[in-house]
C-alpha cells in the first residue's frame, strides 16, 4: 500500500506563532498577489529568510481577475513594443513548463469579415511566432471560411471571409497565486494572509521592518528586516505616502488605475476548444471571448478610474460595449440576462511623467522597480505572465542598492510548482468543467480526505474544502469559492446556493467565522449589471 505524504500544513496558529517569534528577517514582502509571491519564492530560493504579509487573501485583488490568458502580447507587438512582446514570450514557455497542471496552450481566431484583415493580421501574427522562436506553441495559420466555422462555431457565417489561427495560452490566476504562495512556503518562506502592514518602521531614515496585525484576533506584531518590499499592486501608491511621510518627503502617485471588466456566459455562445480575438473593435479596443471552465469569459475593457475599491463596480458603458461588440461577433448575441456573473480587476498602471488625457490604452504595461531614500522597494505595473521576470528584477535592485549584497542568481525560470511534477495531466483542458485536474499530482492527496465521494456540485467535492482550509490558507467562503475553486467567477448564483454547506465544513476545519453573510452579500454583486 501506498503511504500518501501530505504536503505543508497552512496552520494559522503556527504561522501566527513564528511571526510572534521572529528575528529580524532578511526580506518582508506587502502584497500577496502575483509579484509579492513571485517575490517570496525567489527570495526564499536563493538561501533568504522571507516573510509575506497580505491584507486580504492571496490574489484577492487584481491577480485574481485576469482575463485568464498567458501570453506575449499580440496588441504590444501593434504598438511597437517588441522589447516586452519578446520578454511575455519567454515567460510564457516558462509559466507553461513550472505550472503544466495549471497553464495550457490555447488556440486563439481572429475572424475576417472585410478581405483585407486576413493578410494583414497574419503578417503581424507571423511575426508574433518569429519573435517566440523555439518557444513557440503552434504555427500561425490562414484560414478559409468553413475552418473559421468549424473552429469558431457560433460565429456568425454571413460575410465571414476566413481567419487567421495563432497560439498563446491559458490558466487559472488565483490558483497560479496559490501555488507560488505554497511552494514558497515549502522553500521556507512564511506567508500570512488576513494580516495588513499597519505601519513601517524607519530608523535613521532608513525602513528597518513593518508592523503588522492579524485581521482574526487583532493583536499587532513586528517584523524588523534588512529590506521591505512594496509589491501592493494598485496600492503601492499607500504604502509609498507612509514612507514619505516617515521620513519627510512627499510622494508622487505612481500609478494610473484602469479597470477591466470581464462578463461569463455559458459555453453554448462558443461551443469551440478555440477563443475568439477581436484585435479591433469600433472604439478600438481589443474584444475577446475566451473558453475557461466550462464557461465563455468575454472581455475586456480598459477604463480610466480613479478609485481603489477592492470590488469595483463596472460601469453600464462598460458592460454595453462587451455586449454589443460581443453581438457583433456571435451568431446568438449575449443579453444582460445571459450573464452568470461579472468581475471587474484594477490595473496597476504605471503613470508616465505626464499623463496623456487619462487615456490608458496608451500607458506601457512594463513593470517599475523603485527604490525610496529610505530603501522602500516598490514594484508595480507590469502583468501576469511576466510575474517570474518582476520577482527577478526586484532581487536584482536590491543588490544593486546594497540592501541584500551577494544574492545567488535566480532559480525560478526551472523550478516547477507544487502539482507540477507529473501533473501534465493538468493540461486536458480548462475549457472543461473545473474539477482535480487543478490539483495536478496532488489530486491523490485531495481524494485522500474524507468527503472525497460527496459531491457539492459539478467538480467540487467535500474533500476539496477541507484540502483548502488545512493546506491552502482558506479562511472563508470566499477563499473557497472565489479562488480555491472558481464558481463564484463562473456563476454567481449557484456559488451563493452552495456557500451554506462550504461554510459548515470551514467552520469544522478551521474553528473560525467563514462569514457566510459577506460572501452571500458579494454574490450579489458579482451578479448587479449596472
Amino acid at each position: 500500500m501506498t503511504t500518501i505524504v501530505f504536503p505543508q500544513a497552512s496552520d494559522r496558529a503556527q504561522h501566527v506563532a513564528a511571526l510572534a517569534g521572529l528575528g529580524q528577517v532578511d526580506l518582508a514582502i506587502i502584497g500577496g498577489g502575483a509579484t509579492g509571491l513571485g517575490v517570496a519564492l525567489d527570495a526564499a530560493l536563493r538561501g533568504l529568510s522571507v516573510v509575506l504579509l497580505e491584507s486580504h487573501d492571496f490574489a484577492k485583488g487584481t491577480s485574481s481577475r485576469a482575463t485568464k490568458l498567458v501570453h506575449g502580447g499580440v496588441r504590444y507587438l501593434a504598438q511597437g513594443n517588441i522589447a516586452l512582446v519578446r520578454e511575455a514570450l519567454h515567460e510564457r514557455t516558462t509559466l507553461l513548463h513550472n505550472a503544466p497542471h495549471l497553464a495550457r496552450p490555447l488556440a486563439f481566431v481572429m475572424p475576417s469579415y472585410k478581405c483585407w484583415e486576413t493578410p494583414f493580421y497574419g503578417i503581424g501574427l507571423k511575426m508574433y511566432d518569429a519573435l517566440a522562436g523555439k518557444a513557440g506553441l503552434g504555427a500561425t495559420e490562414f484560414l478559409n471560411s468553413s475552418q473559421a466555422l468549424q473552429c469558431l462555431p457560433g460565429i456568425k457565417a454571413q460575410g465571414l471571409k476566413g481567419g487567421v489561427k495563432y497560439w498563446d495560452g491559458q490558466f487559472d490566476d488565483a490558483r497560479l497565486a496559490l501555488a507560488l504562495a505554497r511552494t514558497a512556503a515549502a522553500q521556507g518562506a512564511l506567508l500570512l494572509n488576513y494580516c495588513p502592514v499597519t505601519e513601517l518602521i524607519h530608523e535613521g531614515g532608513k525602513v528597518a521592518g513593518v508592523i503588522c496585525q492579524d485581521a482574526e484576533t487583532a493583536a499587532s506584531y513586528t517584523v524588523r528586516a534588512k529590506c521591505v518590499v512594496n509589491a501592493t499592486g494598485v496600492w503601492v501608491d499607500e504604502i509609498r505616502q507612509k514612507d514619505g511621510a516617515a521620513t519627510g518627503r512627499s510622494a508622487q502617485a505612481m500609478v494610473a488605475p484602469s479597470q477591466g471588466v470581464h462578463l461569463v456566459v455559458d459555453r453554448d455562445f462558443l461551443p469551440g476548444e478555440h477563443a475568439l480575438l477581436v484585435p479591433k473593435t469600433q472604439d478600438g479596443r481589443v474584444l475577446f471571448a475566451v473558453p475557461w471552465l466550462g464557461k465563455v469569459i468575454l472581455g475586456t475593457t480598459d477604463t480610466p478610474r480613479s478609485d481603489l475599491a477592492r470590488e469595483p463596480d463596472a460601469f453600464a458603458q462598460e458592460v454595453e460595449f462587451i455586449l454589443r461588440e460581443a453581438g457583433n461577433y456571435l451568431s446568438r448575441a449575449p443579453r444582460r440576462s445571459d450573464v452568470r456573473s461579472i468581475w471587474v480587476g484594477l490595473r496597476p498602471l504605471v503613470r508616465p511623467p505626464e499623463d496623456e488625457g487619462g487615456n490608458t490604452k496608451k500607458i506601457s504595461r512594463e513593470h517599475t522597480v523603485l527604490v525610496s531614500p529610505s530603501g522602500l522597494v516598490t514594484v508595480t505595473g507590469g502583468k501576469w505572465t511576466t510575474y517570474r521576470a518582476m520577482a527577478e528584477d526586484v532581487l536584482d535592485k536590491c543588490v544593486e542598492k546594497a540592501l541584500l549584497p551577494g544574492l545567488p542568481r535566480s532559480k525560478t525560470s526551472d523550478f516547477p510548482l507544487l502539482g507540477a511534477i507529473g501533473g501534465k495531466q493538468g493540461r486536458a483542458s480548462m475549457a472543461a468543467a473545473p474539477g482535480l485536474e487543478a490539483y495536478g499530482s496532488e489530486a491523490q492527496l485531495v481524494q485522500a480526505l474524507p468527503g472525497a465521494d460527496t459531491e457539492l456540485a459539478p467538480g467540487l467535492s467535500v474533500a476539496m474544502v477541507r484540502f483548502a482550509a488545512r493546506y491552502e490558507y482558506a479562511r472563508t467562503v470566499e477563499d473557497m469559492l472565489a479562488r480555491r475553486f472558481r464558481l463564484l467567477f463562473l456563476d454567481a448564483r449557484l456559488a451563493a446556493e452552495l456557500a451554506p454547506a462550504v461554510a459548515v465544513i470551514l467552520q469544522e476545519e478551521t474553528g473560525v467565522d467563514p462569514q457566510l453573510d459577506a460572501f452571500m452579500q458579494l454574490t450579489l454583486h458579482y451578479l448587479q449589471l449596472p
